[in-house]
Parts: structure tokens; C-alpha cells; sequence
């Protein structure tokens, strides 16, 4: 069963919406002691890095969760959770995976924030992208990127400069997309997480 991480930041009605579609059972983490009931976890995000994270740590769970050994899936603002650093608000984050989240430079000329759907390039032959295409669209939100790493990027995609769609350090993945959003391929990554 998958435990929602919910520490106030998380867009938790639609994420919930879609896995009760797909009838993926889940229920919710607030305290030490839940993360023994389920084999997988979600950290769900919406909005300032630097906010979820300071909300994250009042909780308590932050120490928790780097020690996790079962598969982790953080969703937007959760996968830039999983970082060292984020520009929005100078913040540190949990520092799982060594790389950082950076903003969309206005010199790049185009609109912030990223907003829509893009194409999603597998960079690697991962069990999240199981059953897709090499490329699939994506519905993603954000104003702030994770930088483009080969060790870590799992998917990549292009908006001005190439940057990371999704990222995995061992047991830990992160999508900077929304596939509670994004039509059938981001069914088909939530069903594959639940299957990890």
C-alpha cells in the first residue's frame, strides 16, 4: 500500500482522485510510526520549495524519510524536496540526491512559468517509463528545474535548456511533472510506481 506523505504543501485532492481511479490503495503519513504500514510512499508538492520544506521539517519526518529504504516518489515540489538546494528562497533542502534546483533565467526568453505539456525523453531503461514510449507527454507546473545530471536523470526535458523530468538516487524517484495530470502516460507511471 503507498503512504501520502502529507505535511501541508502537497496538492493532495487531485493525487488522491487519480490513484483512487486506478484504484491504487493508499492512505495518509503525519506521524513517525505510519510509515510501517505501507511498502512505498508518495511526497506530493505544490508551490515554494523553501515553504514545503519548512513545513516538512515541522513535522518531524525529515530524518524519517532520508533513511527510507523502501521506493519514494516525489511529485513536483516533492522530487525538488529530494535536492540539496533550491534558488527559490536561497533554501536547503533534504540533500538525498546531489544536484540542485535552479530558476528559468529570463534570457531564456520564454514564458515562466513552464506551463502545459512537454515531451519526456527517457535517458535511461527505468521501471518508472515501463510500457512507454521512449517519449511521452507530460503535464507539468513549475517556475524552478532540477539540473540536467546523467548520473541521477532518469527523463529529461527541453524548455529553453535541457533539464531533469525525472530523477532517481537508489530507492528514491522524483517527477517534476504532474501524472496525476497528465492523461494515460502519468496513469502508467503511477501504476509502475505501485509496482516498484
Amino acid at each position: 500500500m503507498t503512504g501520502i506523505i502529507n505535511y501541508g504543501a502537497g496538492n493532495i485532492f487531485s493525487l488522491t482522485a487519480a490513484l483512487d481511479r486506478l484504484k491504487i490503495p493508499y492512505g495518509m503519513i503525519s506521524k513517525p510510526e505510519d510509515f510501517d504500514q505501507y511498502d512505498r510512499y508518495i511526497i506530493p508538492g505544490v508551490g515554494h520549495a523553501g515553504a514545503a520544506m519548512k513545513k516538512l521539517n515541522e513535522t518531524g519526518l525529515v530524518p524519517i524519510i532520508k533513511n527510507l529504504s523502501k521506493p519514494v516518489l516525489g511529485i513536483c515540489v516533492g522530487m525538488q524536496l529530494l535536492t540539496d538546494f533550491s534558488e527559490e528562497g536561497d533554501s536547503v533542502l533534504t540533500g538525498i540526491t546531489p544536484v540542485k534546483t535552479l530558476l528559468f533565467r529570463e534570457d531564456l526568453k520564454l514564458k515562466v512559468p513552464h506551463m502545459g505539456w512537454n515531451r519526456v525523453k527517457q535517458e535511461t531503461n527505468n521501471p518508472l517509463f515501463k510500457g512507454m514510449a521512449p517519449a511521452s507527454y507530460f503535464y507539468f507546473v513549475h517556475s524552478y528545474f532540477i539540473e540536467f545530471n546523467p548520473t541521477f536523470t532518469i527523463a529529461s526535458a527541453d524548455y529553453g535548456l535541457k533539464f531533469s523530468a525525472a530523477i532517481q538516487k537508489q530507492n528514491f524517484y522524483g517527477v517534476q511533472f504532474h501524472p496525476e495530470k497528465s492523461g494515460e502516460a502519468g496513469e502508467t507511471l503511477l501504476k509502475n510506481f505501485s509496482k516498484i
